[in-house]
């Protein structure tokens, strides 16, 4: 199912979407592999994929730490391309990959969209990639069936939103605070106004991410109108802690926790 007709889907049904993140290869790719299937069984709508960096500049310590022990153990974008393969078959949700655009351009823009696409991947996230280098992936990635989410972040002036709302594929990411990823006490009550102001400039679903670490953080945000709440560092933290079976076991029922706060 495209990322779009799944949020659409919700919406009508008066739903919103829950979007958890994961690490690929923390701790190693056959966990990734059965986090995607428990995160599938367990509410998450639309489930994002994130390809380990060695210079990650939008991901906060949890993430940070996260993708440098994946690369430590030697996960590389093939062999998370191999495992999502192997395992996209058996999921409902789509998968949406969160990558830099670095490793896109040295692969070759069309090439990676290509094998992401064979992969099993629904949606790309490129956090650095800007506006005005969009088009060509946006272009490519309506070719493969990937859908390529931009992000719109508290301090995009109103004209430039409208230009990524427009260029944004699936949904609009809106990044819900100024500075990295990361886990935090509360959701900025400014994340209301961003949604109002958005909204009177797209009719596209919206998405809301960074921060959200709670059950109530999601549930703040749903009712605030958000169509997706996409929540990363807590999942990641969770996963890592403890042995894997135990990580699976605490990503399973915190995921299920923060769906049910926005389907109440």
């Amino acid at each position: 199912m495209k990322i779009r007709d799944c949020l659409e889907a919700l919406r009508r049904g008066g739903d919103r979407a829950l979007i958890p993140f994961i690490t690929a290869g923390d701790p190693d790719l056959e966990t990734t592999a059965r986090a995607l299937r428990v995160l599938d069984g367990a509410g998450a709508d639309i489930i994002e994929l994130g390809v380990p960096y060695s210079d990650p500049l939008a991901d906060g310590p949890t993430i940070q730490a996260a993708a440098t022990r994946a690369l430590q153990r030697g996960t590389r974008l093939d062999g998370v391309l191999e495992m999502l393969s192997g395992v996209s078959p058996d999921l409902q949700a789509p998968i949406i990959l969160f990558t830099y655009y670095n490793p896109i351009l040295n692969r070759g823009i069309d090439k990676f969209l290509s094998q992401i696409a064979a992969a099993g991947a629904s949606g790309l996230v490129v956090p650095d990639l800007p506006l005005e280098e969009a088009e060509e992936v946006v272009t490519l990635g309506q070719k493969h069936g990937i859908e390529v989410i931009l992000l719109v972040a508290p301090t995009t002036p109103d004209d430039r939103i409208a230009a990524i709302a427009e260029k944004s594929q699936g949904f609009i990411y809106l990044v819900s605070v100024t500075g990295v990823t990361g886990a935090r006490s509360g959701i900025d009550s400014r994340v209301k106004d961003l949604l109002d102001k958005m909204r009177s400039l797209t009719d596209k679903p919206i998405g809301v991410g960074f921060g959200i670490s709670q059950p109530e953080h999601a549930r703040q945000v749903a009712n605030w109108g958000a169509d997706a709440v996409i929540s990363g560092s807590a999942f990641v933290k969770r996963l890592s802690e403890g042995t894997p079976e135990e990580g699976l076991r605490s990503i399973e029922a915190f995921c299920r926790s923060l769906k049910g706060a926005i389907s109440d």
